[in-house]
């Protein structure tokens, strides 16, 4: 298993030729990459922050939650930290097992609840501004709400 933040460019060939093994049928690969724009807004970088300590613990609990639950054998996680340009890799998630479907579930369900609970977050400068990337909405039941009624 492999679970890293990292600030300089991430090698996806070295990172998944590390993680194959002779027993493999299958590695799949999520590269996710720094786009142009968001939402019609021209991009022009971005900028990761991230609770490093909390965000490498929750890291290796979801590498170990997705081989306990899909059944794959490794798993990879490598974020960027700082800022990276258009085109540049900002997630590598890989999974690899002896058959591809759970790879396919694996991989899905890695990036899915990492954006959801892993404190790494994401500034977007844009050609008229920056903004903070929404996260998921904060639960209710959490919300502390001013004697106005709103949170």
């Amino acid at each position: 298993m492999q679970v890293e933040l990292v600030r300089d460019r991430i090698d996806t060939q070295a990172i998944t030729d590390r993680l194959k093994v002779g027993e493999d049928g299958a590695v799949t690969v999520f590269d996710g990459i720094v786009r142009n724009n968001t939402r019609g807004r021209q991009t022009l970088y971005l900028d990761y922050t991230a609770h490093e300590s909390m965000a490498l613990r929750e890291m290796g609990e979801l590498a170990d939650e997705a081989i306990a639950r899909f059944g794959v054998r490794d798993v990879a996680m490598v974020h960027r930290l700082g800022r990276l340009e258009i085109g540049e890799t900002s997630i590598l998630i890989a999974v690899a097992s002896a058959h591809r479907g759970v790879t396919f579930a694996a991989c899905r369900w890695l990036i899915d609840t990492l954006k959801k609970q892993v404190p790494i977050w994401k500034q977007e400068f844009f050609v008229d501004g920056a903004v903070w990337a929404p996260g998921e909405p904060f639960p209710a039941e959490l919300q502390v709400v001013s004697s106005h009624g709103t949170p």
